[in-house]
């Protein structure tokens, strides 16, 4: 993702960002009419044109105008980084419903290189949360390399509400994201209760080590273990986080009320730099390790006196924050508030940490050969590491609760538990061929991946249905993403001719490779700051802020049946993961993350009273069927030339780079830069001090830290360390 060369700061890049482009309105409305012409009737589609000229000519330009002048004064006065930041960030924050399997997704981690620390859960606990610190810390100080792709850099103001970060319920408005720029420690979870540990010192240097941390966790453990899980499950306060918000916010502010105590111990864990979850389960296999770290088990018991209780792991946990979740096999992945940050962002933490973990342990095989060179391979995360005694002694965090919350808690879980039981995370590991086999048949992988989703539901259900994928745009200044809507006029006759019973294989070839064509070119113009969805939804919201009602066309059916994503669909790529995914974004849709390897493809798929596996069965058949007509790599012939002919280079990284999305690789962006926004006018945009913006906007909010060392040292319950961990104060 970043090239390890480069001595440049963590955000030396964002003042020469371009800024995210507006659409032109006309340009917008004919490729909204061509996106959604698929999911229409005849009937619809002239009424979608109907109403796409009704929106042209009279509520649209208005608009569109209002937009611009909102963008250009952003850009002026330095209080917005696009024009859809705001509202995009309200879509997130705003709505009422459950982070839990609608919005947090999720990533499994590949097992360590080291097998027996690997298998080992604290040895597993302590490598990741050691690298986790080291990272922190470097991002800090701002050594993070940034990241960038063929020399472009890539906005980087998402890691800022990646540590010390969370997501905070308010009364009578929308969630908020707090950043705390000093959070110097670590809160682990359980058997549903919460510990923590101070990991960096006062200038941001770490404080423990991984040996340190193993301690930490051993007393953690030792003390966690004390009471049995039907005595911790009543007061797991962490599955209040899995409430509607609004429920979520009253409970919180009763607890706030009832005492200094509660506001203290909250500050402990909303600037937490992550939360470090520790699972009493052991997944039986992939598709229940997928869930976990979705969701977490579930594991219904009763006591003697018949009287039920929640053993599983879907209360150890706190989905408003950044959480590293190990279960007991050592099985390692994370759970991610997604409002402020997007897969990208999490997978080069991801990466980076795992990354580190591999090295460290080539380290550790040749150190006795190569004494002074660090085993002859360079760490990949560069921090300074100075152990000292206050930092290795753990402490238990306690709330105050009253019968009202006890109560809050029990039916937070009952409910958590139904939401569980109806949904269904299914994983499907496809071997049979990858990427390598794909690009040698001159076809984009993402394409052909898309597609293949596409025509699995069309083989099942019969029906062209809404499908998304994110596209990457941080290649602009705040850049998050933008809609790739995969069901286009070319993907529906692709479908339609794989199921004609007449339809020769060359014709079915023919009709692939014309969808999968078609779909990387919208893929890159979707890149470009061409995308139709967050332009609408801007000119949606833009009517709002201005106390404009609400235009016609966004009520259309047209405009309704894009916006139900029965296939909510992205991509992540990269060998630190064995899987990615997140819940469905409508209760009849389904939600599928894919990884795409060399020699293999990966599918988690989760869906509430769907039939996941009969789906993913008719994924594997048709991926089957594609890979039938693919010519094999076998047959390919090696030209036997010392130089690769320009137009072949060419030709091949059209079909390597021809998709971008939230979680997996892009295009070419030197060849974008001449046609995007003028960069921004400043070195290092806002970033010693907090956003503001008019009607109280800010994407994350950067709060004085409320918790001093002094008193986050005094406060909790020692947890006594075993022997021997108590160190000195090392001097500086």
């Amino acid at each position: 993702m970043a090239d390890n060369a480069t001595t440049k700061s963590t955000y030396a890049g964002q003042g020469g960002l371009p800024r995210l482009p507006i659409p032109s309105l006309e340009e917008t409305l004919e490729r909204f009419i061509n996106t959604v012409s698929t999911l229409l009737s005849s009937e619809e589609k002239d009424a979608c044109k109907k109403e796409v000229e009704n929106f042209r000519h009279n509520d649209g330009p208005k608009l569109q105008k209002l937009l611009v002048e909102y963008d250009e004064k952003g850009r002026s006065e330095g209080t917005l980084g696009s024009f859809v930041e705001e509202f995009w960030s309200d879509a997130y924050l705003a709505p009422d419903s459950s982070v839990v399997m609608n919005l947090n997704p999720f990533f499994v981690l590949e097992d360590g290189p080291d097998n027996k620390k690997s298998k080992d859960q604290s040895g597993r606990a302590a490598s990741l949360c050691f690298s986790a610190i080291k990272f922190a810390s470097s991002l800090k100080k701002e050594t993070i390399v940034p990241d960038a792709f063929r020399n472009q850099p890539l906005c980087m103001d998402q890691f800022k509400a990646l540590f010390g970060a969370s997501r905070v319920p308010k009364i009578g408005e929308r969630d908020a994201v707090e950043v705390d720029p000093e959070s110097s420690h670590v809160v682990v979870l359980q058997n549903n209760q919460m510990y923590f540990f101070q990991a960096l010192g006062p200038d941001g240097s770490v404080c423990v080590t991984e040996q340190d941390i193993c301690e930490i966790l051993a007393a953690i453990k030792t003390d966690a273990t004390k009471l049995p899980p039907d005595i911790t499950s009543r007061n797991s306060l962490g599955v209040l986080t899995t409430l509607p918000r609004k429920e979520w916010a009253a409970a919180r502010n009763l607890l706030l009320s009832t005492s200094q105590h509660n506001e203290t111990a909250f500050d402990v864990v909303d600037t937490a730099l992550f939360v470090l979850v520790i699972d009493d389960v052991k997944p039986k296999d992939i598709h229940e390790a997928a869930a976990n770290m979705l969701h977490g088990t579930y594991d219904l018991r009763s006591r003697d006196d018949l009287i039920d209780y929640q053993a599983g792991s879907c209360c150890n946990r706190w989905y408003d924050k950044l959480q590293l979740i190990i279960c007991s096999d050592g099985r390692a992945g994370i759970n991610f508030e997604h409002s402020a940050i997007d897969g990208h962002t999490a997978l080069r933490f991801v990466s980076d940490i795992f990354a580190d973990n591999v090295v460290s342990f080539a380290q550790s095989i040749t150190k006795t050969i190569y004494q002074d060179h660090d085993g002859m391979f360079p760490s990949i995360i560069q921090a300074e590491v100075r152990s000292a005694t206050d930092c290795v002694i753990p402490k238990k965090l306690t709330f105050e609760l009253p019968q009202q919350i006890l109560d809050k808690i029990y039916y937070a879980e009952t409910a958590l538990s139904d939401q569980i039981v109806a949904s269904e995370t299914y994983v499907l590991e496809f071997t049979g061929y990858g990427k390598t086999l794909i690009v040698r048949n001159k076809m984009s992988p993402d394409s052909f991946v898309q597609l293949s989703m596409q025509l699995a539901h069309f083989r099942l259900y019969g029906k062209i249905v809404s499908q998304y994928e994110p596209v990457l745009t941080k290649g602009y200044y705040h850049g998050r993403t933008e809609a790739m809507r995969t069901a286009t006029e070319k993907a529906a006759t692709f479908c339609r001719t794989w199921l004609n019973p007449h339809a020769t294989d060359e014709e079915k070839l023919k009709s692939l490779r014309e969808a999968t064509v078609y779909h990387s070119a919208r893929i890159k113009d979707a890149l470009m700051g061409k995308g139709i969805e967050r332009h609408l939804f801007a000119l949606k919201c833009i009517a709002d802020k201005n106390n404009i009602p609400t235009p016609d066309f966004f009520s259309s059916k047209a405009y309704q049946k894009l916006n139900h994503t029965i296939l909510s669909t992205s991509n992540c790529g990269n060998p630190s993961l064995r899987l990615f995914g997140f819940g469905p974004v409508v209760q009849d849709g389904f939600g599928i993350g894919y990884i795409i390897r060399d020699d293999g493809l990966q599918y988690s798929i989760s869906s509430k009273h769907r039939q996941t596996k009969r789906f993913a069965h008719t994924l594997k058949q048709t991926l089957i069927d594609m890979g039938k007509l693919l010519q094999p790599l076998s047959s390919l012939k090696v030209e036997c030339s010392a130089t690769v002919k320009p137009d072949l280079a060419k030709e091949t990284a059209e079909y390597l780079e021809a998709y971008c999305d939230t979680y997996g690789e892009g295009p070419q962006l030197s060849d974008l830069l001449r046609s995007r926004s003028p960069a921004v006018s400043f070195d290092e945009p806002l970033a010693a001090t907090p956003r503001t913006a008019s009607a109280g906007f800010a994407r994350v909010l950067q709060k004085q830290s409320s918790i001093s060392l002094k008193r986050l040292s005094s406060f909790g319950i020692d947890i006594t360390p075993l022997e021997g961990n108590r160190k000195k104060l090392v001097e500086e």
